[in-house]
């Protein structure tokens, strides 16, 4: 007799379009797969109901989102062995035809899988209006860093940088916060920041790099955000420092930022958020608003041509409206707009020590983050954290700090001779 794991497996292999790399439990307590690989448990019914109506990677991470879904031990060895498998067997969903797909109702209907389709998890992002409009921009970025300030300071470190840490030392005591504050100086030496400049942050979040740069390198910011909760948690940590005479914290779209002749200009990872049409005129707008012989440094991830959202699930939950480009195009772009690009530096195996980071955290204060946000809000990141670090680790995504300089009209660029400055053994002096 076929056990519902069987059925189950069989179902998936024609959807995948070949052999399931992993083993499978049923909600009936049935298994059938390789031995010794990572258990997926299907929960119930409802997750094969889900895959149904919102087939491949949304339908997935829905069923896992909810619970009808899960992996059986560590999460990340479960999806890198998916991957791996999927990989080593050039495994692809395939578009079912009008056959298969009355096929694979049949087999459903046969689990008693068939209905109506599930409610989505209620953190799925419903953006309207024009995409990369004002109020739609602010929408996306209110999705993902509106959740609660709470939130985020539970996860991160107490700089409160949500963006790529720099590891600059293999000491074991070395943690999360020294490599954060190493990031932080590390971008303040190649913006060659003096005393008395003028620092435009454009995407401040939580305001890390504009508090360490008046405080550490005494100059004046300008710090952008658009979304409301970071400019109010950022106003009130400059109150809470006396930095209120060196920080400036606006709630606005980088369309409208005024004042231009900025000594430097940093970007640290919210030039994913720009779109793909709008970058050309977002890094013409940022060449007039730096002075001859500015520096600007833009730390931004990058991604292939086959998903520059990221997938469907990161679109869907984590960052609607993202878009990623491979580097070579994003320096393209810096230098069509009049930069000179003069440095570009990997930051990828950072960021995989950086995400881990980040998930230990969420892991080790795992009930403090579902009293929080509750438990689908806390699945949904624990999938994040864990999808994203596989993604550096395997190269389908990277990372780059992208230095470039607005010449004068002559040519001169105001670069030291070497870069010899920028790194030093432990990052911050």
């Amino acid at each position: 007799m076929t056990s519902t794991a069987e059925r189950l497996n069989g179902l998936l292999a024609d959807v995948l379009g070949g052999p399931v790399p992993l083993r499978l439990r049923a909600w009936d307590g049935s298994e059938c797969g390789p031995p010794g690989t990572p258990v997926v448990i299907v929960r119930s019914r409802r997750a094969l109901r889900r895959l149904l109506w919102q087939s491949g990677e949304l339908g997935l991470a829905e069923a896992y989102i909810t619970g009808d879904l899960d992996i059986e031990g560590d999460l990340a060895e479960g999806l890198r062995t998916m991957w791996a498998g999927a990989r080593e067997q050039r495994l692809a969903p395939v578009r079912p035809g009008v056959g298969q797909l009355a096929s694979a109702v049949a087999a459903a209907a046969r689990l008693g899988a068939v209905g109506p389709p599930p409610k989505a998890p209620a953190g799925r992002a419903r953006l309207r209006g024009v995409r990369h409009s004002t109020a739609r921009d602010r929408a996306a970025i209110s999705h993902h860093y509106d959740v609660s300030h709470r939130f985020y300071e539970l996860l991160l470190d107490a700089s409160l940088a949500y963006s790529c840490a720099y590891w600059a030392s293999e000491d074991p005591r070395y943690g999360l916060a020294d490599a954060q504050e190493a990031k932080l100086e590390l971008v303040c030496r190649k913006l060659g920041l003096a005393p008395g400049s003028r620092l435009l942050d454009v995407g401040c979040g939580w305001g890390s790099l504009a508090l360490y740069a008046a405080e550490r390198h005494k100059v004046q910011v300008t710090a952008v955000t658009l979304s409301r909760e970071q400019r109010d948690v950022v106003r009130a940590r400059v109150r809470e420092r006396g930095l209120g005479d060196q920080v400036d914290v606006q709630l606005r779209h980088y369309r409208a930022i005024e004042n231009g002749q900025y000594e430097a200009i940093s970007v640290i990872e919210m030039g994913e958020h720009v779109g793909d049409t709008e970058y050309p005129g977002f890094a013409a707008q940022l060449h007039g608003l730096l002075r001859p012989q500015g520096r600007i440094l833009v730390q931004q991830m990058s991604r292939g041509s086959t998903a520059p959202g990221g997938g469907a699930f990161i679109e869907s939950y984590i960052a609607p409206d993202m878009h990623m480009r491979p580097l070579g195009e994003t320096i393209g772009l810096w230098e069509g707009a009049g930069f000179e690009v003069r440095s570009a530096e990997s930051l990828r195996e950072h960021y995989v020590r950086t995400v881990n980071a980040w998930r230990a955290t969420l892991e080790e204060r795992w009930e403090e983050f579902v009293a929080l946000v509750g438990v689908e809000a806390a699945r949904t990141w624990r999938l994040y954290l864990v999808g994203g670090s596989l993604a550096f680790e395997e190269r389908r995504m990277g990372v780059d700090q992208i230095l470039a300089i607005r010449t004068s009209d002559l040519g001169w660029s105001g670069m030291p001779a070497t870069t010899a400055g920028w790194h030093r053994a432990g990052g911050a002096s």
